[in-house]
């Protein structure tokens, strides 16, 4: 994508978020990054999408531009963000696509079921009904995930990847991740992946697609079976061979070609 990009100050909770946007071709992709993420998560997927394809993205609360927006950085507040920006920004048909974390606010704010809302991507999701893997301990190590470069460095190269990244995207990554406000660092792991939120993901009625890494650690696609299509048997479900957690950065091309494929096929 080779589109101009603008950028946007949206009012919200406590302050504004920084919004870039590119291209105008509906339905416009809104871009949630996970836990540890920001905006520039995506940025090999959009040099992938077509220069038309509207795209939308931000850091969520509590992380880089969006650091010094105050809490609480739970699950409804960053459900309540990505809908003052889609509103902000008068979007009028739109599609949420939101890796882990991300995929989880896109399905409570498809919950809401909002105008404009054309359907949603869920990208390596965390599902509505967490993972038996899920136990206190494990929130405990999980939440020590960001404390440094070097456990950062460990996450990714023995939890989150299955792909070898290019060593400028590495270090990005490891910036990104040590960029977060203390308390949206704690509040993912202590408390949001373990909320079970079925009961609005059963309300969801726009079309959904959902992409699995084959190799993913975190969501594998057995899980994401078992612990989310249950509550979206319409949903289109898709494995990308041979990628961990972090499609974005390790399947650009798969995920590029999905959303687009995806957006492409809801109309204009």
């Amino acid at each position: 994508m080779t589109t101009e990009t603008t950028s946007a100050s949206v009012p919200v909770t406590g302050g504004t978020i920084d919004v870039r946007r590119q291209g105008r071709g509906g339905p416009a992709l809104v871009l949630l990054h996970y836990w540890g993420g920001s905006a520039r998560t995506w940025d090999a997927v959009m040099d992938r999408l077509p220069a038309g394809r509207g795209v939308v993205r931000y850091d969520q609360r509590g992380w880089g531009s969006s650091r010094r927006l105050p809490g609480p950085y739970d699950l409804d507040r960053l459900t309540d963000d990505v809908l003052a920006v889609a509103e902000g920004l008068g979007l009028e048909r739109y599609v949420l696509a939101g890796h882990s974390m991300g995929g989880k606010v896109s399905q409570l704010a498809a919950a809401r079921r909002p105008s404009g809302l054309a359907g949603i991507a869920l990208v390596a999701p965390a599902p509505p009904r967490p993972a038996p893997m899920v136990t206190p301990e494990y929130q405990q190590v999980l939440a020590h995930a960001y404390d440094s470069a070097e456990s950062v460095g460990q996450a990714l190269d023995h939890v989150l990847t299955a792909v070898p990244l290019d060593p400028a995207v590495r270090d990005a990554v490891v910036r990104d991740s040590l960029a977060g406000d203390a308390d949206a660092r704690r509040e993912w792991p202590l408390r949001g992946i373990a909320a079970d939120v079925s009961a609005a993901a059963a309300r969801i009625d726009v079309p959904v697609l959902v992409l699995a890494g084959e190799n993913d650690q975190v969501e594998p696609p057995s899980v994401l079976r078992e612990h989310l299509l249950p509550f979206l048997p319409a949903a289109r479900f898709e494995v990308v061979a041979k990628s961990g957690h972090l499609l974005p950065l390790e399947a650009p091309d798969a995920v590029a070609s999905a959303l687009e494929d995806f957006a492409a096929g809801l109309g204009g």
